[in-house]
């Protein structure tokens, strides 16, 4: 997209791909073990491992296959594992990035800061990528200023940096910042309003469920 552009008619989402295949890898490892203990378990060991399979089933979903961020053409949606936010476009101050990425949003009457689970970055990795850029820098300045390396060898220059992932944090802030740089630019009047944030309570009872008629059938 271009500055020019209107909002995204459509909506993008923005999630961990290493997160849903994760979801997908242990989905197929237990429904596997599932029709198995459907088809040859006959006693209380094979109920018990019944449930472990549906509570840890129900701690990926709702850790892995639900967290994602939602941009539509009037809001910011950002789904969590058991708490939804959406925000509309005029409350969107800003994004940065800590452990997760955060969206500051501001309103008449007040601020707020609401965290992402659906992209992380690393501490490590910004580090190691701030230092590489470093020493990559000082070689180039000092392989310009003396023209050729040892032995005539032409002088280092840096890497070409290598194309961001859905996942890449920085990568989703740039994005995320021009989509409501654009959604701002296409309804200029709309209004900065406080996030509605609910709780999905789905997410609570496919980890509660599971987890109490485990409980069950441990004592029993």
């Amino acid at each position: 997209m271009t500055a020019g552009q209107d909002a995204p008619a459509k909506p993008q989402t923005f999630r961990s791909p290493i997160a849903v295949a994760i979801w997908w890898v242990w989905l197929l490892f237990a429904l596997g073990n599932l029709i198995d203990l459907a088809v040859q378990g006959r006693d209380h060991l094979s109920v018990v491992a019944a449930f472990i399979l549906l509570l840890v089933t129900g701690v990926f979903y709702v850790t892995a296959q639900r967290p994602r961020i939602v941009a539509g053409p009037d809001e910011l949606r950002i789904v969590n594992p058991v708490r939804d936010h959406r925000v509309v476009w005029a409350a969107v101050a800003g994004f940065d990035s800590t452990d997760l990425v955060r969206v500051r949003c501001e309103w008449p009457e007040g601020t707020r800061v609401i965290y992402s689970w659906a992209v992380h970055s690393s501490r490590r990795r910004q580090i190691a990528a701030q230092l590489r850029a470093e020493r990559q820098s000082r070689r180039h300045v000092g392989g310009a200023g003396r023209g050729f390396g040892v032995f005539g060898a032409q002088p280092d220059t840096p890497n070409p940096p290598s194309a961001p992932t859905a996942a890449d944090a920085e990568h989703v802030i740039s994005t995320l910042t021009a989509l409501a740089e654009q959604a701002k630019a296409a309804a200029p009047e709309q209004r900065a309003a406080p996030p509605v944030s609910t709780w999905y309570w789905p997410a609570f009872a496919v980890i509660i469920v599971p987890a109490l008629a485990l409980l069950i059938a441990v004592v029993a």
